[in-house]
């Protein structure tokens, strides 16, 4: 198939069934035991990339491509419908981390997106009736655009939003050339960052790169509600609905009993599909995920049962374990119907307002 009757394909299948995510890429990472020589591999060595390489599992694109291959494979093998490009941190600001020049960060991005086409493709190749897709995840940074990088200076900001916009148009470029089907703008915690991941996407496509769906999944850092930049779910969804979104929703920091109110909210307001991939529950004293698939795919699975998703997957902790699991909890399960339009004033919590006596 080509890329557009794969697009084509991945509309009619979310009109048709509640879709699957994969799960967590760093858990199962963790459980290879790599070395630092793993993530080096011949090409970035100690003298050229000074410092600790290991923990960069992006770069394992480029160093291990069959440790990403595999991870693809387990997770299309227990029934995901969308697996991820494993690019999440593959910018050059925050692979600045690591010393990554721009060239590097691009090839992370074109191999991840070339690793996770030919896995999709081959296993669509094996199961037409269930034709795979490949989502480039595009993460946060670890600089924020909202909030100030000194608390003795509100106005201090790390990063401007040109060299956000930036760095998001050089990994856009490259997950587009490599032969994603869809965007992934995820885990986000400053809308603004996340704008201008979207001005990217909208200003690359004028210029005429190929149009792809864009998928947005923010995050609510506690039990206030909010995401880290101060927005409510309702909030947040009137910011980024100007994109005209594939599917917008929530990912991390919650399990799944914590975040089901929050999408029910936003279920209730959205007028596309909505997307949910909550952690394995929260993390114990040693940082550790302790919730089990039936207890994971039990709670997101009673979500699909009462209408309140499109897409369901897992964050931090989940296995392909937890994505069988809950593939198996959606089987036959009818998808949410989009919330209607209305032609109403929608703020975002954020706009200046001027007070007049």
């Amino acid at each position: 198939m080509t890329r557009q009757e794969r697009i084509v394909a991945l509309k009619a299948a979310a009109k048709e069934r509640i879709l699957i995510l994969d799960g967590s890429w760093g858990v199962m990472i963790q459980r290879r035991g790599l070395e630092e020589g793993d993530y080096r591999g011949d090409r970035f060595t100690e003298a050229k990339y000074p410092g600790q390489m290991k923990g960069n599992n992006d770069i394992l694109c480029i160093t291990r491509p069959d440790i990403v291959t595999d991870l693809h494979n387990a997770y299309y093998a227990a029934g995901a419908d969308i697996s991820e490009t494993n690019t999440f941190s593959a910018t050059v600001i925050a692979q600045d981390d690591y010393k990554l020049d721009a060239q590097s960060v691009r090839d992370i991005n074109l191999e991840g997106a070339r690793l996770g086409r030919e896995a999709a493709d081959a296993w669509t190749a094996k199961e037409p009736h269930k034709p795979r897709f490949l989502a480039g995840s595009i993460g946060p940074l670890n600089k924020m655009l909202s909030m100030s990088s000194d608390v003795n200076d509100p106005g201090a900001r790390s990063v401007t939003f040109d060299e956000v916009y930036d760095a998001y148009r050089e990994q856009i470029q490259a997950l587009n050339e490599g032969g994603v089907d869809l965007y992934l703008i995820e885990t986000i915690t400053d809308t603004l960052n996340c704008k201008a991941c979207i001005k990217a996407i909208m200003d690359l496509e004028a210029e005429g790169m190929e149009k792809l769906p864009i998928w947005i999944s923010g995050t609510i850092t506690d039990r206030s509600g909010r995401t880290l930049s101060g927005q409510t779910v309702e909030a947040f969804w009137n910011s980024v609905r100007h994109a005209k979104p594939f599917a917008i929703g929530f990912n991390c920091a919650l399990g799944a009993d914590l975040m089901r109110p929050h999408i029910a909210a936003l279920s209730r307001v959205a007028d596309t599909l909505v997307a949910a991939y909550p952690n394995a529950g929260l993390p114990n004293e040693m940082g550790q995920y302790d919730e089990q698939p039936g207890q994971t795919s039990g709670a997101v699975g009673g979500w699909a049962k009462d209408g309140l998703v499109n897409i369901l997957g897992g964050c931090c902790g989940t296995t392909p374990e937890h994505i069988s699991a809950i593939a198996k909890a959606c089987e036959g399960v009818k998808p949410r119907d989009s919330a209607e339009t209305k032609h109403t004033m929608r703020l975002a919590g954020l706009e200046p307002f001027e007070v007049v006596s």
